[in-house]
C-alpha cells in the first residue's frame, strides 16, 4: 500500500510540474525577450507611464469601492439563511461567468449617454463613457465577486458563538463587526481585495468598450502591439508584469505573513 501511494504521489507531481511549466514558459519567454534598451524605452515612454498609473489608481479605487459595498453582503450571505439565497449567490458570481466583452458592452446599455443610468448620472456631474470613471466602473464590475466570495469565507470560518459572547459581554453589532468578526475573518477579507485588485488591475475587455480613453495599461499595450508591433508591446507588458507581480506579492504578504502554507485542521480539531 506504501509503495502505491507513493507512485501516486509521483504522479501526481508530475502533473503539477506540467501544471506549474504551462504557467511559468509563458512568461518566461516574456520577461526573456526585451532587450534592457528596449525597457529604459519603454520605461521613458510617457504614454506608458501615464497608462501605468491610471492603471494602479483605477484598480486601487474599484477594489475599496468593491470592499467597501461588498463586504456588508459578504458577512450577510455568510450569517444569515433567507429564501432566494442561491439565487443572490448565482448572481455575485454572473461577472465571472460572462465573457467580459459581453460584461462591457452590458455597462454601456447602462451606463453609456444614452445608457439606462447614463443620462441621471450625467445630469449631476458623473459620466463613464471614456472617462476615469468608467475605467473604474469596469473594473469594479468584474473584481467585485472575489471580494465577496472571500470575505465571505473568511466570515464563514468565525465561530458566531465567539460574536454571541462579545454581545453577551455588551459590544453593540457594529463593535461586534469591528472588533471580533473583521479581525478575525481578516485573512479572507485580504485575500479578496488581493484577488480583486488583481483581476481589475489586469482587466481589459470591459475597459475598452466601455472606456478605451483614458487608456490603462492592458489597452495601452494593445495599441503598442496594433501601432508599433510585438517589441514594443513586449518592453511595456514586462516592465507591467513586474509591477503587478510585485504588488501582488506584497498584499499576499500582508495577508499571510511570511508563511503563507495554511494547513487545514482535522476536523476532529475544531
Amino acid at each position: 500500500m506504501t509503495s502505491r501511494r507513493g507512485l501516486m504521489f509521483w504522479i501526481f507531481w508530475l502533473s503539477g510540474c506540467l501544471v506549474l511549466s504551462f504557467i511559468s514558459l509563458p512568461l518566461l519567454a516574456l520577461l526573456l525577450r526585451p532587450t534592457l534598451g528596449q525597457l529604459r524605452d519603454a520605461a521613458m515612454h510617457a504614454g506608458i507611464r501615464d497608462s501605468f498609473l491610471l492603471s494602479l489608481e483605477g484598480a486601487a479605487l474599484a477594489t475599496s469601492l468593491s470592499m467597501l459595498f461588498g463586504l456588508p453582503l459578504a458577512y450577510v450571505l455568510a450569517r444569515q439563511s433567507f429564501r432566494g439565497k442561491a439565487v443572490v449567490e448565482a448572481m455575485v458570481d454572473l461577472p465571472l461567468t460572462i465573457p467580459h466583452t459581453i460584461a462591457g458592452i452590458a455597462l454601456l446599455l447602462v451606463f453609456s449617454r444614452n445608457g439606462w443610468l447614463g443620462p441621471a448620472a450625467a445630469s449631476i456631474g458623473l459620466t463613464f463613457w471614456g472617462t476615469f470613471a468608467g475605467v473604474v466602473l469596469a473594473m469594479a464590475y468584474v473584481g467585485l465577486p472575489y471580494a465577496v466570495n472571500a470575505a465571505r469565507v473568511g466570515f464563514e470560518a468565525v465561530d458566531p458563538r465567539i460574536e454571541k459572547a462579545a454581545r453577551s459581554l455588551g459590544a453593540g453589532p457594529w463593535a461586534t463587526f469591528y472588533r471580533v468578526s473583521m479581525p478575525l475573518a481578516w485573512r479572507g477579507v485580504m485575500t479578496g481585495l488581493t484577488l480583486c485588485f488583481a483581476r481589475a488591475i489586469g482587466e481589459f475587455a470591459a475597459v475598452v468598450l466601455l472606456a478605451y480613453y483614458p487608456m490603462t495599461a492592458p489597452v495601452k499595450i494593445y495599441d503598442l502591439f496594433l501601432q508599433a508591433g510585438l517589441n514594443e508591446s513586449v518592453a511595456a507588458s514586462v516592465l507591467f508584469l513586474v509591477i503587478v507581480l510585485g504588488l501582488f506579492w506584497a498584499l499576499r504578504l500582508l495577508a499571510y505573513g511570511r508563511h503563507s502554507d495554511r494547513r487545514v485542521e482535522p476536523a476532529a480539531a475544531r
